[in-house]
């Protein structure tokens, strides 16, 4: 979920930068950039869990979830920003009301991809770090044993 807001200051972004309007049709681009940009995090986080669940480290599996993951991740990224470059290039009749979905869908894409492959590896870390934390906290809490108190008698 972290890198929905990537994607979506990439495509408010790139409408920003082009000029188009914000439509219902760049609304409607900003919800399939959605479903991409999730699917990608998906990828980089699930590898990296079926890695430590086969015994590896955090560090060791983020370190080859990444490189691993980046093609399918890339390619996909790719795929659909080469098919929505005809949209957002073209001059033809009604153009003007297409252009700003593949603008938005473009732009998300390229900021929310280079972002997401960085920032998802950096906050599983932390987000693992606390989760931990917070584990040997509890445990220790509940591992010490209240005295009791002398009205209890």
């Amino acid at each position: 979920m972290l890198s929905l807001p990537l994607s979506i200051v990439g495509a408010l972004g790139f409408i920003l930068i082009t000029g188009h309007s914000l439509n219902i049709l760049s609304m409607i681009g900003i919800i399939m950039l959605m479903g991409v940009v999730t699917k990608n995090a998906i990828l980089m986080v699930d590898y990296t869990n079926t890695l430590r669940r086969q015994g590896m480290s955090k560090d060791d599996a983020l370190r080859t979830a990444c490189p691993i993951r980046l093609r399918p991740i890339l390619m996909t990224t790719v795929s659909t920003i080469l098919g929505m470059m005809p949209i957002a290039l073209s001059t033809g009749e009604g153009a003007e009301i297409r252009a700003p979905m593949a603008i938005c869908i473009i732009g998300g894409l390229l900021t929310s991809t280079l972002l997401t492959l960085v920032v998802v590896p950096v906050v599983y870390s932390l987000v693992d770090d606390f989760q931990n934390a917070l584990a040997r906290f509890f445990k220790s809490a509940t591992a010490q044993s209240v005295p009791e108190s002398p009205a209890s008698h």
